[in-house]
């Protein structure tokens, strides 16, 4: 009997949204393709699905590479043997940061742009290419209120993510009826992970106890919509801590 596969992509610290995704999905008897630009972050995420148990891979890849994506999407329709080709796919890269509107340089836009939205479009559109011809999968991106509004000095970001939530949007008009359910979820608040904890550790301790997005929360959540019968798919679903004003 073979293992299904799910590749996760924009993997960083073991307390972040890609991992805790990794491991939910692990926990689940997937075989997790554990991507991220960084060997010792993904290594160690591979090492705790392992020692739980689980099955998966580290994999080094930029996923603002289009030669890398591809190659990454061939490894994922052939994982080897006793597991199945790639039927889950979450596209999790970003960065966020406020800049001030007139000191954002083109580059600095450029590079949001890359990681936020272009990252995106080059794993949707590898998800596509694989998954369509087969009549299935789910491709799952992780967005963020600023696509929806862009705040003051957030204007690099709130672009990046705007992109990408439109390219979910016509992914899954073109796809769904095909049997791709494409999904974007938008992260609205702050997230209880290590990148928080480390720029903005007061915020992190003014916010109380659930008063930001638990990753393995949102985790959950990917994990459901995933499970969605065809006849009830999610295109877009918001997450927020009760706490949040909105």
């Amino acid at each position: 009997m073979t293992q299904p596969t799910a590749l996760v992509v924009g993997v960083g610290a073991e307390q972040g949204v890609g991992a805790a995704v990794s491991r939910r999905f692990a926990a689940e008897g997937f075989h997790v393709l554990v991507a991220g630009r960084t060997q010792a972050k993904v290594d160690q995420v591979v090492a705790t699905i392992k020692a739980a148990g689980g099955s998966a891979q580290a994999i080094v890849a930029d996923a603002t590479q289009e030669d890398q994506v591809i190659a990454l999407f061939d490894r994922a329709m052939a994982p080897g043997a006793g597991f199945d080709p790639v039927s889950v796919v979450v596209s999790n890269a970003g960065d966020n940061r406020p800049i001030p509107f007139r000191e954002v340089t083109a580059e600095l836009f450029e590079a949001f742009w890359r990681v936020g939205c272009f990252s995106g479009f080059l794993v949707g559109r590898e998800a596509a290419r694989r998954m369509v011809p087969l009549g299935r999968g789910t491709m799952i991106f992780t967005g963020a209120s600023g696509s929806l509004r862009g705040k003051a000095q957030y204007a690099q970001f709130a672009a990046a993510k705007a992109g990408l939530r439109m390219i979910s949007q016509s992914m899954a008009r073109e796809f769904g009826p095909k049997g791709l359910h494409v999904a974007h979820v938008v992260v609205d608040g702050g997230i209880d992970g290590a990148r928080l904890k480390n720029a903005i550790p007061e915020i992190v301790a003014a916010r109380g106890q659930d008063g930001l997005l638990g990753v393995d929360a949102i985790a959950e959540m990917y994990w459901q919509i995933h499970r969605q019968p065809p006849s009830a798919w999610t295109q877009e679903l918001d997450l927020r801590p009760f706490k949040e004003a909105f």
